[in-house]
């Protein structure tokens, strides 16, 4: 698609729009299946999403209303957000590990008076229903609604989902437009509070727009989707992708490393997408003969090194991966172009069409030479191309927006071809003697060790020179005998920079991660160092340079 030819359809750039253009245009053909239902059309989504639409209506939610949505993944979810974009009201995904103060914050940050909930969640809900005093009714799927099971609420009222079904299928005459907020998607949080990232239908069309384009995607294809509907990449660039494309979708209800390929196997997909550990947690699974035999082809998958690639290549037979670099509030401005080579660690280059990025110093915002690391800086070229804010906390929009360039925490370097290279997050480079360490790549090296099945690698505050020291935490690989620190350093010296090399080694049972299978180096690097935790230094350990 010409970047004039984008720009003029911009008026359709709304969930609700698509889903009308593609149940006129195809009507019967397959859209999306949960796991082993029945696989629904176009047609019937848009009835079934038409239906929940002017069901919220009846009870009162209309144009740029909050609505709660914490839900596994389900056939729900969707009609829920292609109801409330029919009617102009704003989807608020919450994640389903929420509880106690982080629910709390959520849910009074965007005032949401109505919800649909999975019943699991609502002790969760009745829990602080004394701290949501604007929460009034949820709404909970028919077919696991038991009125007999709920907790006891004081005040917010839980009614049937089949209730917002039972509307009319008519089409709804509300105008919707690609500025209109469509979304608030909260950042995870790890570094604090949440924030609610304001999302206008444009924001969103462009993520599903960007891996429909530099997938390659046709209506031929089948999307594998497990990952969370709450989580960009489940519900934008790969629900919406698929949408937008006129291709097919396998809902699973989670991600599952054990049967994985036999799902994709099962549903003849030919794409999917693999997050953070959730490659290593395939690749840990045991090999079958079968394995070479499934349909994809082509694989999301973030981040990973060379090995990974080719493990991943040789074991499945995936002909062809996709990295990219992306975030909830800037979209995903660097893509990697379908004809470009395949390389571990490189993001692509810049969408031109519709963003900016320049590599900068992150003290003065300065764009550093190709080549050299920096922060990846990003601005949109086309307006509602990027949130509008973080909802309710102007002080945070204001910190990130610095001399007209979103500033998103990452480090990376563009080379002289113009392809950028993420590096880490910079609040997760490690300075020692006077160098930035990416805990990415320490982590890289020791999963090339045979006994190593995972690792986190963070900052522990130096005994002097106000700098930082390395510790790994690392979980052994089924069956593997505990190397000795010593050994493993000695693996360590020739495949890292002598100021790289950590100093502390833990063997854990254990690494927190998100839902979305991200690690959680601020527990890490909140918990400190243990009593477990081998010293090297103190060992008598010497690292040549």
């Amino acid at each position: 698609m010409s970047a004039d030819r984008a720009v003029t359809d911009k008026s359709n750039w709304v969930v609700g729009k698509v889903l009308a253009d593609q149940a006129r245009s195809r009507g019967d053909m397959p859209f999306v299946q949960f796991e082993d239902g029945p696989m629904l059309s176009y047609a019937q989504a848009h009835a079934l999403s038409n239906r929940v639409g002017n069901g919220f209506a009846g009870i009162g939610v209309g144009f740029g209303d909050n609505v709660a949505v914490m839900l596994n993944n389900r056939l729900e979810y969707l009609w829920t957000w292609f109801g409330l974009s029919r009617i102009g009201a704003v989807h608020v995904g919450i994640n389903t590990a929420l509880k106690g103060s982080f629910l709390t914050h959520v849910l009074g940050n965007t005032q949401s008076r109505i919800g649909v909930f999975e019943p699991d969640y609502l002790p969760w809900l009745a829990n602080i229903e004394d701290d949501v005093p604007h929460m009034q009714t949820v709404y909970v799927p028919g077919d696991v609604y038991d009125p007999d099971k709920l907790p006891a609420f004081k005040r917010i009222e839980v009614r049937n989902f089949d209730e917002l079904m039972a509307g009319g299928a008519d089409d709804i005459a509300v105008e919707i437009s690609y500025r209109d907020i469509g979304m608030i998607m909260f950042t995870s949080g790890t570094t604090g509070p949440s924030k609610g990232a304001l999302m206008p239908h444009g924001h969103l069309y462009l993520f599903g727009l960007c891996m429909k384009e530099h997938m390659g995607m046709t209506p031929a294809d089948i999307y594998y989707i497990p990952m969370p509907l709450f989580h960009a990449q489940g519900i934008l660039m790969q629900l919406y992708a698929t949408l937008i494309t006129g291709g097919s979708a396998i809902l699973a209800r989670q991600f599952r490393a054990t049967t994985w390929i036999d799902d994709i196997r099962k549903h003849k997909a030919t794409l999917a997408n693999l997050l953070g550990v959730m490659t290593d947690f395939v690749l840990r699974q045991p090999a079958k003969a079968t394995d070479t035999d499934n349909n994809l082809r082509m694989v999301s998958a973030v981040p990973v090194t060379d090995e990974t690639l080719e493990n991943l290549r040789s074991r499945f037979a995936i002909p062809k991966f996709n990295e990219i670099f992306g975030m909830t509030e800037c979209n995903l401005p660097v893509c990697r172009p379908v004809d470009a080579p395949d390389q571990a660690g490189c993001s692509g280059k810049v969408w031109e069409e519709y963003f900016q990025v320049i590599i900068a110093d992150p003290e003065t915002d300065e764009e550093v030479p190709l080549g050299e690391v920096g922060e990846i800086l990003v601005r949109p070229k086309e307006p509602y191309c990027f949130m509008q804010g973080y909802n309710g906390m102007p002080e945070r929009t204001v910190e990130t927006w610095r001399n007209f360039w979103f500033h998103t925490g990452d480090a990376g370097r563009m080379d002289e071809r113009g392809f950028v290279w993420y590096i880490d997050r910079i609040k997760d480079t490690i300075r020692r003697r006077g160098e930035n360490i990416s805990s990415f790549e320490v982590e890289a090296v020791l999963l090339e060790h045979p006994a190593v099945a995972e690792v986190a690698a963070v900052a522990v505050k130096a005994e002097e020179g106000g700098e930082d020291d390395v510790l790994v935490c690392i979980i052994l690989a089924d069956g593997a005998e505990q190397p000795v620190p010593e050994a493993l350093l000695d693996f360590c010296t020739p495949r890292m920079p002598y100021f790289a090399v950590p100093r502390y080694i833990e063997y854990v049972t254990e690494i927190p991660t998100t839902p979305t299978a991200k690690i959680q180096k601020n527990k890490l690097r909140d918990r400190g160092l243990s009593a477990a935790a081998w010293d090297r230094e103190a060992a008598g350990y010497k690292v040549r340079r």
